[in-house]
């Protein structure tokens, strides 16, 4: 938290502030003692009044503070920040008992003021828990359901094709290939848009307006998110920033909704679009309201979809980096069920149970959302014996999730076949957290699942990826550091990329001809 935005405000309103915060903080101490409330669950005390625990959380990589604090306050961990309860939950079972078997209370989102000011509150995944969302949710329930999902693998296999075609021509720009598919697969299904291989305009809005949305979320992130009332102040007052930063902001949040439905209509009007998820919805929509769900939702989907499954897939390439043994046993897998003659397909899937068991390792092993997606309590509750007061943010710690020693032996491991029982068969633990809880549970899951599924087995099967080497010819293997964001990335790493036969020119450049064909 940057010291210059907190004090951005008058310190009038401050000390207003504050000395409101005093008064609701001893009113709720004096109605607790009064009517006999449990306690809250156990946290770190509070240091300041005005900003609560605010110095116990480090600016970089919370989620591992908050796996450390669960030893020392257990599974629930309860912090203020400027006046608002934030819980992290920290185990699976108290998530499933929370956001699933109690979901008519935990499924909303938490009031981020700079949401609403910089329009993204737009966004499904985003918004509050009532009608609203839920004409949103049964839209992408209807589109991205596991039925529907199978009609996109026409599409994820061609872009895929394309990655493949990257790599084996430019393997040194891998990032920027797994950037693209992800990209390519969602627009292409959205709004029937085939991006360039490099800097395209859609690929590059969603981005900048990503990024943006980062920097404004996080709860008590800035002055405005702790004070909603500062969202009156004129842009040209000083510790205004903020209201300036949002309005940039909005400009580019409303061509990200505006811009691809825009050009889709353009190319229906005309007789030249490709069919697609959005084109189907428009051709059939029977008013305004449903227009701009539609631009709503494919935004969503648009904005949420390319920047999640990169994430896995660039995991995919350093864990295969720094964990070559991994990559040998499903490169054998690969040789000894589909063979070296062909590229794999879907069809292939339920015969390959470790190339299964490498995808689960990689959205456990770095979870794309360490501190998930945050909830929000719409009632007061009593769970576990501690009082929950309403309004209350939630972040399901994902991270520690995945890393329970309890659960998972030597979690910061990259093994597979921790996904075997004893049988050899694979097992029930599917990673469900990976994708979210409850009645806010990723949609999308499918369709991200076979794009990481058909992107793994395909490089597997027809590259090498080994770590580069010094003056000395000693194999340098990457730190394995990420970014420190909502949805984490591998910070830039290096690896040799090459062919594993001579035939895997020829079996790419087929599969490329044979999609130009269809």
């Amino acid at each position: 938290m940057s010291p210059t935005i907190l004090r951005s405000p008058s310190l009038m309103a401050l000390s207003v502030s504050g000395a409101s915060l005093l008064a609701i903080w001893g009113v709720v101490k004096w109605m607790k003692r009064l009517y006999g409330l449990p306690p809250y669950p156990p946290g770190p005390p509070i240091k300041n009044i005005i900003t609560g625990n605010l110095a116990d959380v480090p600016s970089q990589t919370i989620w591992l503070k908050c796996t450390e604090w669960k030893e020392t306050y257990g599974n629930l961990v309860h912090l203020r920040l400027f006046g608002q309860h934030i819980i992290v939950v920290n185990s699976f079972e108290d998530a499933i008992e929370l956001f699933e078997k109690r979901s008519s209370i935990y499924s909303d989102r938490p009031h981020v003021e700079m949401i609403h000011l910089m329009g993204w509150d737009f966004n499904s995944a985003l918004k509050h828990y009532g009608d609203d969302w839920r004409q949103h949710r049964r839209l992408f329930q209807q589109l991205f359901k596991r039925e529907a999902s199978i009609e996109y693998q026409p599409i994820q296999t061609k872009k895929v094709n394309d990655m493949l075609y990257g790599l084996l021509t430019t393997p040194e720009d891998f990032i920027a290939h797994s950037k693209t598919v992800t990209a390519a697969i969602i627009v292409s299904t959205m709004y029937g848009h085939d991006i360039t291989p490099k800097n395209d305009y859609f690929v590059t809005l969603a981005e900048n307006a990503l990024a943006k949305l980062r920097e404004a979320v996080f709860p008590g992130a800035l002055a405005v998110n702790a004070f909603p009332v500062l969202k009156h102040l004129p842009t040209w007052f000083p510790g205004a920033g903020f209201k300036r930063f949002a309005l940039g902001v909005q400009d580019l949040t409303n061509q990200m909704l505006a811009v691809p439905i825009e050009a889709l209509e353009k190319r229906l009007a005309d007789g030249t679009a490709q069919p697609c998820v959005s084109s189907s919805l428009l051709e059939n929509r029977k008013s305004k309201e449903e227009y701009e769900i539609i631009k709503a939702v494919a935004a969503t989907a648009y904005a949420g979809g390319s920047d999640t499954t990169v994430s896995v897939i660039e995991t995919f390439f350093l864990a295969m980096t720094m964990f070559p043994e991994a990559q040998r046993k499903a490169q054998d897998e690969i040789d000894r069920v589909v063979g070296n003659s062909r590229m794999p397909t879907y069809d292939d899937r339920e015969s390959l149970p470790f190339i299964e068991a490498l995808c689960r390792e990689l959205l456990r092993w770095r979870p794309v959302t360490p501190l998930g997606v945050w909830h929000a309590s719409s009632e007061e509750d009593i769970y576990n014996g501690y009082y929950i007061p309403k309004g209350a943010t939630f972040f399901p710690n994902v991270w520690a999730m995945a890393h329970d020693p309890q659960k998972y032996n030597r979690p910061e491991d990259f093994n597979p076949d921790r996904f075997f029982g004893s049988d050899g068969k694979l097992n029930d633990d599917e990673v469900p957290y990976a994708f979210g809880f409850g009645r806010r549970l990723c949609p999308g899951r499918y369709m991200a699942s076979a794009t990481i599924w058909l992107s793994v087995v395909t490089v597997l099967a027809l590259f090498n990826i080994q770590r580069t080497k010094d003056a000395d010819g000693n194999e340098i293997c990457p730190e394995g550091k990420y970014c420190d964001e909502l949805a984490i990335h591998p910070l830039p790493f290096e690896c040799v990329i090459t062919p594993r036969s001579e035939s895997t020119r020829r079996i790419i450049m087929d599969a490329r001809g044979n999609d130009s064909q269809g």
